[in-house]
């Protein structure tokens, strides 16, 4: 797409640029393998913004959110760690990525942190588990 369509895009009534207000979301951290506290984090997300983005936002806001992350060429970014606590192949151990919806309901979305686009008040599960 050119410079000057990406433009007109931007441009156009009901686009992104004039859409939509901050999305309210919360990331939740779960670790009961290692008997962890329950942490949630609270942020926003544009219209349409991505999961790996409030990360990172939430990162940036506060110093008691880290998180690691690799990524792969085939498939986009991997959520290595949470708070200093690392999957471990070994131990058999990874984050999992959960979504519990406006209405109550848990899900597993098919794609990771770099794909998955939060709706308003959802809350992101981050569970530490094994496979």
């Amino acid at each position: 797409m050119s410079a000057l369509s990406t433009l007109m895009l931007l441009l156009l009534p009901g686009t992104l640029s004039e859409c939509c207000g901050p999305v309210p979301i919360a990331v939740v951290v779960e670790n009961r393998l290692q008997g962890k506290t329950l942490l949630t984090y609270h942020t926003y997300m544009p219209y349409r913004g991505i999961l790996l983005g409030a990360l990172k936002r939430i990162r940036d806001s506060n110093a008691n959110f880290t998180f690691t992350y690799t990524e792969n060429l085939n498939y986009g970014p991997y959520l290595e760690s949470v708070n200093g606590v690392a999957g471990n192949t070994a131990k058999h151990t990874y984050w999992e990525l959960l979504v519990k919806t406006s209405d109550g309901k848990i899900m597993r979305p098919d794609v990771g942190i770099g794909c998955y686009i939060p709706s308003a008040n959802e809350n992101i599960i981050l569970n530490f588990t094994m496979y």
